[in-house]
């Protein structure tokens, strides 16, 4: 979920991360509809799961006690990658399947397993992370017509250049452009217009 400036922070809730003083949490729902939902279901299939430290810290706290709406959010495998939980932590212990990683090396291990697809959600840090290490397979993106303007952003400079092809595209009926993007290769150039 992400806005026209790039913007990922707190799409679910007011409360959900108001860090830094951001004050639009909760910016996805005036823009959900019967197309965007049925998306998202489809979307919550079971799989492993990659999550940034303060996005596992919010998810811990919610989803053990709201599994319902999402089939296999609390059996799947979900690795944080953190350097400041301990793997004894109860945040950690408490949910699930849940495992502290430490370092690009592990993640990379987790990929080449085999094992059920690896879903990054929210986590800013991460995936400018995973992008700048060309872990990024595919990008599933939601894109709000709003400009937030501050916030947390999906992208930033350190992303190493990258070509994705676009797979899959829909438009909702209250504008949200929801796109599938698969990596493609390195970046091509060459002059405008030219034949």
């Amino acid at each position: 979920m992400i806005s026209l400036d790039g913007v990922i922070q707190g799409p679910g809730g007011p409360k959900e991360d108001p860090s830094n003083g951001f004050k639009y949490g909760g910016w996805v729902a005036p823009l959900s509809d019967d197309v965007y939902n049925n998306v998202v279901k489809q979307e919550l299939t079971p799989a492993d799961y990659l999550l940034g430290r303060k996005t596992f810290q919010i998810w811990a706290g919610y989803w053990p006690q709201h599994g319902d709406f999402w089939p296999g959010i609390n059996t799947g495998m979900k690795y944080v990658l953190s350097k400041k939980l301990k793997k004894s932590d109860k945040l950690v212990t408490g949910w699930q399947n849940s495992a502290v990683v430490r370092t690009v090396a592990d993640i990379k291990k987790i990929k080449q397993s085999k094992g059920a697809d690896l879903h990054v959600w929210g986590s800013s840090e991460l995936i400018h992370l995973l992008l700048k290490n060309d872990l990024v397979d595919e990008l599933h993106l939601k894109i709000h017509p709003l400009i937030l303007g501050k916030g947390k952003k999906l992208f930033d400079n350190s992303s190493l250049a990258a070509a994705y092809a676009l797979t899959d595209s829909l438009v909702t009926p209250k504008g949200v452009i929801i796109a599938t993007y698969k990596r493609d290769g390195k970046v091509k150039t060459g002059n405008a217009g030219a034949q």
